[in-house]
């Protein structure tokens, strides 16, 4: 049986569908909004489209650190079913303050929404993990959670392409309402569909003060090396692509002389080459999970950034010709 046969299964299918058409949604708001940043800056601010871009990068992971730990706490305490169908509800409830955000013209509340975005994201993910290991049995962990990593860049990618096309189109703000409200309720009655899931420790008494509950997250961690050591990993590989994710549309306008449809290829082909990766390493695994792969992929994020550099026109370059 391969990886892919649980495409087939309730136990994966609708929470695969739930989280593929939410990262899809993330990505046609996040990169139409750069897109308009980039380009059409000087319609709402004075500040630099650099700027601005870097400020929507960071608005966006933010959350992540503010509301990481006390997601964790809410993963284990309730069903986890139900709480995915709160977290797509509170979902179109964001989208449609950001389609009145596009209709109003406001930045802030553009980059407001953006915010309340990463705080959704920050709830689902901890859900998103905890939720696998009941449903799947641990030599299918591996290719399941490949198919939901490859998934999530698939839609990512055609999510980035959506958005920069949408955003340059006349009306396009009009467009990106639309989609990502569709988007958002498509999610809704796709996790519906999601088995139940019971809570781990139901009797857990919340900690709400983030900083101590993420200190305390961290020591725990560290107490088992490990887990430790994989959490440090992904720290690592999901800073070095929000950096790099964030730094495209300046890249491609400034060194690149290119488009708001360059900005969207950039994307895309990073978000290809992640996609890739997440089915090879099931296939390298041999389905079981391999700390030793790791390496590999850090050397390898590393020369091709270099590679990337080398290959790299002098800003501006060009354009000049």
């Amino acid at each position: 049986m391969t990886q892919f046969s649980l495409m087939h299964q309730r136990r994966f299918l609708p929470f695969f569908l739930t989280q593929f058409l939410g990262a899809f949604n993330d990505n046609v708001y996040k990169n139409a909004l750069v897109v308009l940043m980039t380009f059409q800056a000087a319609r709402y601010t004075e500040l630099s489209a650099g700027v601005l871009v870097n400020l929507a990068a960071g608005l966006f992971i933010l959350p992540f650190f503010l509301f990481s730990a006390t997601a964790g706490q809410l993963a284990d305490k309730f069903e986890k079913s139900h709480l995915m169908r709160l977290i797509k509800l509170a979902e179109i409830a964001i989208m449609a303050l950001a389609a009145t955000a596009f209709a109003l013209e406001s930045l802030p509340l553009m980059l407001t929404t953006l915010f309340l975005m990463g705080a959704q994201s920050s709830l689902f993910g901890p859900v998103k993990y905890a939720i696998l290991p009941q449903h799947l049995a641990e030599t299918e962990l591996v290719g399941g959670n490949a198919l939901v990593e490859s998934g999530t860049f698939i839609a990512i990618l055609i999510g980035t392409i959506a958005g920069g096309v949408m955003i340059a189109l006349p009306g396009g703000t009009m467009w990106v309402s639309v989609t990502v409200l569709v988007l958002a309720v498509a999610g809704y009655f796709a996790s519906r569909g999601i088995p139940v899931a019971p809570a781990a420790d139901a009797g857990l008494r919340m900690n709400w003060n983030p900083i101590t509950q993420t200190w305390r997250t961290i020591g725990f961690t560290r107490s088992n090396r490990t887990v430790f050591l994989s959490v440090l990993g992904i720290s690592w590989f999901w800073f070095y692509g929000a950096l790099f994710l964030s730094q495209f549309p300046g890249y491609a306008k400034e060194v690149l002389g290119g488009d708001e449809y360059a900005v969207t290829l950039l994307l895309a082909v990073f978000s290809v080459g992640i996609g890739a990766g997440s089915l090879l390493c099931e296939k390298l695994s041999g389905k079981h999970v391999e700390i030793g792969l790791v390496p590999f992929g850090s050397i390898g994020l590393s020369l091709f950034a270099l590679d990337l550099w080398w290959a790299s026109p002098a800003a501006g370059a060009m354009g000049e010709g």
